[in-house]
């Protein structure tokens, strides 16, 4: 070749270059994998429970891709239709919740969430299995097995109220450890579960099995139980804390006022001051008051049911927010 040629060539914009060489050169092969397996997980899709990608590209804030053909869609409980064929689901709903294939397991959570809205009844005999299953898919490492079966967990707090209390711990222990891990999103479905268990399940039957976790090694859990305890304990009223016992509600804030995270302690702290109030207005609700009035004030009564650490702690607590009342009138 001469030399003409030569800096002709080197004088070639890249971009022809490139044409060039991509019409000599070899074709990379796509990996396709397995067209027999993506074929059959694809047709075991259900429109509303997994979905193709949107074609623009744009992702809809309630999908998370789990596979490259597949994306699970979270649906929010007032956006799911009734089943077709309410029998036949049941039927099929330990298989699909028990399956290997965890697109099935999703669907089949999805049919638990639309029997609990709309046919409740109809899986009242078999609920405390459909718990166990449930709670069981709430430890599968694929997220987005774990985030329905959290909002499965919603939604029969919302159905079934008091009537899943004997089969409250397995999931209550799970949502307890998904809403203090890392994954935000899994986090926040549990956080509004346990919201909702806090607002269906009654306070008297609810607190005492929270009781147990201000104890546990885990200080997010101990956090989180606190959180729910303040929650629910309002929901008793003046005569549902009359009847738990104003002190031992007193007594259990006190020993978290302590505790190592700051969301605990908050929750004490809320927790102290609504029972500060209900105290001060209803000055009967124990009948040493009634007995021994010069013991009526909130600190006498701090003072006579904790210890004087904890009695300390209290009256600081509330004193500080009563203080701060005062100043902002």
């Amino acid at each position: 070749m001469s030399q003409t040629a030569l800096r002709d060539l080197n004088t070639i914009p890249g971009s022809e270059k490139k044409n060039e060489s991509s019409s000599k050169g070899s074709f990379t092969k796509p990996y396709v994998g397995n067209a027999n397996e993506n074929l059959e997980e694809f047709q075991k899709k259900n429109s509303a429970s997994v979905v193709s990608p949107p074609v623009n590209g744009n992702e809809t804030a309630n999908t998370v891709l789990e596979t490259g053909n597949s994306e699970v869609e979270y649906i929010e409980s007032e956006n799911l239709d009734d089943l077709e064929d309410v029998d036949m689901s049941l039927k099929t709903l330990s298989a699909g919740l028990e399956s290997k294939d965890w697109i099935l397991v999703c669907e089949a959570l999805n049919n638990v969430r639309r029997i609990s809205i709309f046919h409740k009844e109809a899986m009242l005999d078999m609920l405390g299995d459909v718990i166990l299953l449930v709670a069981k898919s709430l430890k599968n490492p694929r997220s987005a097995v774990c985030k329905t079966a959290i909002m499965t967990t919603a939604d029969i707090f919302s159905a079934y109220n008091d009537h899943m209390i004997d089969s409250l711990d397995p999931l209550l222990v799970q949502l307890l450890l998904k809403s203090s891990q890392d994954k935000r999103f899994v986090c926040e479905a549990a956080e509004r579960a346990l919201v909702a268990m806090t607002n269906w399940v009654s306070p008297v039957l609810l607190l005492p099995k929270l009781q147990p976790y201000f104890k546990n090694k885990n200080p997010r859990i101990r956090a989180k139980a606190s959180t729910c305890f303040c929650r629910s304990v309002p929901r008793l009223g003046v005569d549902g804390i009359k009847a738990y016992g104003i002190d031992k509600l007193i007594q259990t804030a006190a020993s978290q006022l302590s505790d190592q995270l700051p969301e605990s302690r908050e929750a004490a702290r809320i927790l102290l001051l609504e029972l500060q109030t209900v105290y001060e207005k209803f000055h009967d609700l124990t009948p040493t008051v009634s007995e021994h009035p010069d013991m009526g004030s909130w600190e006498n009564f701090c003072q006579s049911k904790l210890s004087p650490l904890s009695a300390q702690a209290v009256l600081r607590v509330t004193n500080i927010a009563r203080e701060g009342l005062v100043l902002g009138s």
